[in-house]
């Protein structure tokens, strides 16, 4: 049964007409309040991953639940259709489980709060904040394994429940789910952080109510979502050509020695509504690498593609889901049948964003962008801390690491960034204070940026140096099949990690490996991979590929690349350069809209001589072969 409304006043909201400068007014107004859930949260939460890097995503709705601000899409049309309760006010809804959302949070660590916000009896609105919690129990440190079978093993599952019910807050619900985790301090701060934010942001609803009145602010939100539903119209009618275009891309592996796994989508355009099909996608993984993709989340990434390549100013939300449809086959690796585990999802959630871009440049080529830094490589640490003034304690870092951005239409990728514009690097000082490690290196990668008019953001080297004993974990793709270049660019570099042993010896470590031993003095070598370039790479200027080699971000030996002949200082033979690039030029043939490198066949063939590891083996669903 539907999730039910409870309310005092039964008289609905009046549409009535608005003037543009109030409708700016509440919109600026919005934002605001979605821009103070943020500080709020980073005032108040403990963890790295939220207090640091800022792992958590708000959202303010309209009283049917559809976002007017926020990042990730609104998921609350789901969870009221499976929410088989009341909501009334004072009520505060708290939950983790993916499978009781359809997906909209796509795993356990991700603690979501939503609050319905009331006004004299009616409901007005929604506000809403999830953010990714570094424990929460399960077979390992960080609640993520990577060899994990079911979702059962990977931490405490909350069902939606209600925190607060009418005011009143339940505490043994709480102390209950707090008693599953290794860090309640850090958890029970970020669960308090989510829900301040979300008070906050009721609270500037209900301000904005006040002074416009009910109906005011109701008749804004609606025309912000008409606003929005006008401008995705005209650009899909722009951007999406009837004729069907398919793109695939893959995730390297799953952490048990199978892969890749290929994601495949399909778009076209039918009237005014687009289609996109993952029809070819293959099938769920035995392994925690499952992306439960939320149809709603992902019309939000769709829109936030085309507003951001094609009109950026546009506020985006909610009001053009209608007008697009998404079809996500059951059992496939993005609609996996429960109990699929999910933990390992990152790395299919971000090839999503890569994927949207091979689709939606087909067309328009001169709007592609490369593959790029589409993932969150993250690093866990545990043990007990024996330095001498920490007496044994026990510590647990979970760190999302930086790569490069893509090449794009209008310049060179950023080097050293987050897929999520929001998230910022925990600072080296906060990481060398608080736990058992010295950063030995934190810089670009050079060459790891893929050749190009425009060249590929960097991936980043960072060499962490292990003061005490201890386990870490490493979650990261694209070390198997590079990501692409577009419009005669070159694939961007690709993943390593070596762990280099007190002893001096070097160990080739996996880029999805769980409880790997390391003791004080190893270093781990963390690099990640670089953006694909955009365009031709003999058309980029050579001073400028001469002040990269000087600052550390092209070698001289891979401004060959470029056609360009330079020493190591970054001084360029300007004759020399002149002749390589007539002789590239005669030899190639053609330039191809994309680069995707090796295939898959050549690719197995040169793994261990090109990466150190063994390659991995096509996957297997005896399941399906059993059902033919």
């Amino acid at each position: 049964m539907p999730a039910t409304i409870v309310q005092t006043n039964p008289v609905p909201f009046n549409r009535v007409a608005i003037d543009p400068v109030t409708l700016d007014i509440i919109e600026n107004a919005l934002r605001n309040a979605r821009i103070e859930m943020d500080a709020t949260l980073v005032r108040t939460a403990m963890s790295p991953g939220i207090r640091e890097q800022g792992d958590a995503f708000p959202l303010i709705a309209d009283h049917t639940g559809k976002m007017i601000v926020g990042q990730f899409g609104s998921f609350i049309d789901g969870f009221l259709r499976n929410f088989d309760g009341t909501l009334e006010d004072g009520d505060l809804i708290f939950l983790s489980d993916p499978y009781s959302v359809d997906g909209a949070i796509s795993h356990s660590n991700d603690w979501l709060v939503l609050l319905p916000v009331f006004k004299d009896g009616r409901l007005i609105g929604y506000t809403s904040m999830f953010g990714h919690q570094s424990d929460i129990g399960g077979k390992v440190v960080g609640s993520m394994p990577i060899n994990a079978h079911a979702i059962f093993e990977e931490g405490v599952r909350i069902p939606p429940v209600k925190l607060w019910k009418q005011g009143a807050f339940n505490a043994d619900l709480l102390k209950l789910v707090l008693h599953q985790t290794r860090k309640p301090d850090w958890c029970l701060a970020d669960l308090n952080a989510l829900i301040a934010s979300c008070r906050v942001a009721a609270r500037r609803v209900i301000e904005m109510a006040e002074r416009f009145g009910d109906d005011v602010y109701f008749s804004a939100t609606q025309e912000l979502l008409a606003r929005n539903h006008r401008a995705m119209k005209a650009l899909i009618g722009m951007a999406i050509a009837e004729q069907p275009v398919s793109f695939e891309d893959y995730i390297c592996d799953d952490g048990m020695g199978a892969g890749p796994y290929r994601i495949r989508c399909t778009m076209h355009r039918e009237g005014e509504q687009v289609v996109l099909d993952f029809d070819g996608t293959d099938p769920q993984s035995a392994a925690s690498i499952n992306f439960y993709l939320n149809e709603n989340m992902f019309k939000m990434f769709f829109g936030i593609y085309m507003i951001m390549v094609f009109d950026p100013q546009i506020l985006f939300n909610d009001g053009f889901y209608d007008l697009i449809d998404v079809r996500i086959p059951a059992g496939s690796l993005l609609k996996p049948k429960f109990p699929a585990a999910l933990s390992g999802r990152t790395h299919a959630l971000g090839r999503i964003f890569d994927i949207l871009g091979g689709l939606l440049g087909q067309k328009t080529p001169e709007f592609l962008n490369a593959a790029g830094f589409s993932s969150s490589p993250h690093l866990f640490y545990a043990g007990n801390d024996t330095r001498a003034d920490r007496g044994g304690e026990w510590f647990q870092l979970f760190q999302i690491g930086f790569g490069g951005i893509p090449g794009r239409p209008m310049g060179d990728g950023p080097d050293g960034h987050s897929l999520w514009p929001g998230f910022t690097n925990v600072p080296n000082e906060f990481l060398e204070r608080y736990f058992p490690l010295r950063i030995e290196r934190y810089e670009c990668a050079p060459d790891s940026g893929g050749a190009g008019l425009h060249r590929g953001g960097d991936g980043i080297h960072m060499t962490y140096r292990f003061l005490s004993a201890g386990v870490i974990a490493i979650h990261d793709d694209r070390w198997f099949v590079p990501p692409w270049g577009v419009n005669g660019g070159k694939p961007g570099g690709r993943a390593r990690k070596i762990l280099e042993k007190a002893d001096g010896t070097m160990q080739i470590v996996g880029n999805k490996v769980e409880d790997l031993a390391v003791e004080a003095d190893d270093q781990l070598h963390f690099i990640t991979w670089g953006g694909g370039g955009w365009g031709d790479p003999l058309d980029r200027d050579p001073a400028l590929v001469g002040r990269e080699i000087r600052e550390g971000l092209v070698t001289s030996g891979g401004a060959l690349a470029y056609g360009v002949v330079a020493d190591a200082t970054g001084t360029v033979d300007a004759a020399a350069t002149e002749t390589l690039r007539a002789q590239i030029r005669t030899d190639r043939g053609p330039l191809a809209l994309f680069d995707f490198g090796p295939d898959i066949a050549a690719l197995r063939a040169a793994c261990l001589d090109e990466t150190g590891l063994p390659a991995p083996v096509q996957p297997q669903w005896p399941h399906l072969a059993a059902a033919e």
